[in-house]
């Protein structure tokens, strides 16, 4: 353990390392870039290898590839990067291959302003993908949280045998501040589950009792078949309504019946809240400062931060917010989130708090829109 003083970019990094990453393939791209020039220099130190390739599809198609040759693998990117990831990913889901994405996001549509921020990917980080999936995503507010949630992304993407999204911005990424780092034998390391059976007994995609396939790979004497079509759990294509229905009702059902190891959530002042806040990444950061403002001026209001945008435990967030009047989402966006409390949260009063800014929303900005509601 040590503590160190440096940027968000730099914990994901350090994180992935103490994770087990042993394969990184990336294009530069800002405000991304540093993650990967920060592996070029320490993953060859840990047994690993980074590798730049050609651009963001080669990159996420060979982390596939390198996780089913048995390795931990990661790529990084921002907005138009992750675009061209979209069949990639989809490659990643429907073959269940445990990858992580680290998404920085930056202001745009399209080159936008390369060096400043937004979180208004967050609905293309869920569903940039056709068909049905659940890809869970974490988002941190400070520099020890990207090295914490990343390793938790590592640690979803081999327990689920599913990609993970860590999503953070152009704010978080380049910001500097305390945070301790964690060595492998200080915390907990998940590695994918391996086939207790023969190789003759062996489906690549056949779930045990807790709906997550034991995973094979590459030279391990097991028959695994990467099909990228609908198939059964030998890994055959097969064109049949039932096939379908239970290989997607695999995908998402193995994260929902793990939403607890999934979903993450912290709360701030809520024991006697009226009104609460409800907000994400870096905006927390303003909105945790707008609270203790209200509080000292004797407005009961508290503040809910996800740490796990998707997928939310509904059950657990309406309880937590069921006994208050108003909720605030405050959001770097014109308003993405807060869709998802005013479907879940059906019943209360839920304000959009939409505030667009190229480093994240200040606390006078919340403040105003709150004031006008209180």
């Amino acid at each position: 353990m040590k503590r160190v003083y440096t940027h968000g970019n730099r914990a994901i990094a350090e994180a992935a390392l103490v994770a087990g990453l042993k394969f990184y393939a990336g294009y530069p791209i800002t405000p991304t870039s540093d993650i990967m020039e920060y592996l070029a220099e320490k993953l060859p130190e840990y047994g690993g290898v980074m590798m730049q390739f050609e651009d963001e599809l080669a990159s996420i198609n060979a982390i596939v590839g390198a996780s089913w040759a048995g390795a931990k693998a990661m790529t990084a990117t921002s907005g138009p990067g992750f675009s061209l990831m979209a069949e990639g990913l989809g490659l990643a889901v429907i073959t269940e291959t445990p990858i992580v994405i680290a998404y920085v996001m930056r202001a745009g549509p399209s080159t936008g302003v390369p060096t400043k921020s937004t979180q208004a990917d967050i609905y293309q980080a869920r569903f940039v993908s056709h068909g049905d999936y659940i890809i869970p995503v974490l988002a941190p507010w400070s520099v020890q949280e990207a090295f914490d949630l990343t390793i938790k992304a590592f640690n979803i993407a081999e327990y689920l045998r599913t990609p993970v999204i860590l999503l953070s911005d152009a704010t978080l990424a380049h910001l500097w501040e305390s945070a301790v780092f964690r060595d492998r034998g200080e915390v907990e390391i998940i590695d994918r589950k391996k086939p207790k059976v023969p190789p003759e007994k062996y489906k690549p995609y056949e779930p045990e009792e807790d709906g997550i396939a034991p995973m094979a790979v590459f030279g391990e004497g097991y028959k695994v078949l990467v099909e990228s079509l609908t198939h059964d759990e030998r890994g055959f294509y097969i064109q049949d309504t039932m096939v379908q229905r239970r290989m997607v009702q695999r995908i998402v059902g193995k994260i929902i019946k793990n939403i607890d190891r999934v979903f993450e959530y912290e709360t701030h002042y809520m024991d006697n809240a009226r009104h609460a806040i409800v907000s994400y990444g870096t905006s927390a950061r303003s909105s945790l400062a707008v609270v203790r403002d209200l509080r000292e001026k004797g407005i009961d209001i508290g503040m809910v931060r996800l740490k796990t945008i998707w997928p939310i435990d509904e059950g657990s967030l309406r309880k937590t917010l069921s006994g208050v009047e108003k909720i605030f989402v405050v959001e770097n966006n014109m308003g993405k989130l807060v869709w998802d409390i005013q479907r879940i949260m059906h019943d209360k009063e839920v304000i959009p708090v939409s505030i667009i800014d190229l480093d994240l929303p200040s606390p006078n900005e919340i403040l105003e829109v709150i004031n006008e509601w209180l």
